[in-house]
């Protein structure tokens, strides 16, 4: 699905990445890698497959659309230590993708700090009029800052259609800030009527792009409903 965001045209992937086909780059937010080990290692016993997933979901992307960048938003690693406890596959396999890219690691709120697996680090990058960060922000310099790209908050909407409700990750923007969904696979998400994004979105020009089975489905607002957390 193709969205306009400050005159600048994105495909929406079906696996929560931004094609920005002019800058021939490929945006992800909230890879979360490690996650799961992280929570093996604090008494949780679950199998630690998730950066495969994640990984292998991101190589399928690349193929796809055959961008020469990545930016990651922040929230790469699910903490700092996260890119030292990689498996061996898992090394090999993102050494493999990071040879085929260029690539950006934006720091997030869970991976502060830079690292050592190549490329750049950063905490923002400025491109074609547009600031990509990890976290939005409210009322800088008196306002919103217009054209941010984050990540942060794992948007989902959660409508009502026909009897029933679907909450699935959705890309949201009110053409002055775009929030991606998570694209890690042991991520979770938030409602966009959730207080979180109180602030954050001009509802009257809200563009909400749900993702579903193999698409991106655009959403009507109106459709949007509260509903349980997960």
């Amino acid at each position: 699905m193709l969205l306009t965001f400050c005159g600048h045209q994105f495909e929406a992937l079906p696996s929560g990445a931004l094609f920005w086909r002019a800058e021939n780059a490929l945006l992800v937010a909230d890879l979360h890698l490690e996650k799961l080990s992280s929570f093996a290692r604090r008494g949780s016993l679950l199998p630690p497959y998730d950066t495969g997933m994640t990984l292998r979901r991101l190589e399928a992307d690349l193929n796809l659309t055959g961008a020469a960048e990545v930016i990651a938003l922040g929230d790469s690693f699910h903490r700092d230590e996260g890119s030292t406890t990689l498996l061996p596959a898992d090394r090999l396999r993102l050494a493999a993708l990071m040879g085929r890219a260029r690539w950006t690691w934006i720091s997030g709120n869970h991976d502060p700090a830079p690292h050592t697996l190549g490329g750049t680090c950063a905490a923002i990058v400025e491109r074609s009029g547009l600031t990509l960060l990890h976290e939005p922000k409210r009322n800088v310099a008196g306002g919103n800052q217009q054209g941010i790209v984050a990540g942060h908050l794992h948007p989902s909407a959660h409508i009502a259609m026909n009897g029933r409700s679907v909450r699935r990750p959705c890309f949201v923007h009110d053409n002055r800030t775009f929030i991606m969904p998570a694209y890690g696979a042991s991520t979770g998400t938030l409602n966009i009527l959730a207080p979180a994004f109180l602030g954050l979105l001009h509802w009257p020009t809200l563009e909400v792009a749900m993702i579903g089975r193999g698409r991106v489905y655009p959403v009507s607002p109106k459709r949007l409903i509260t509903g349980a957390e997960w």
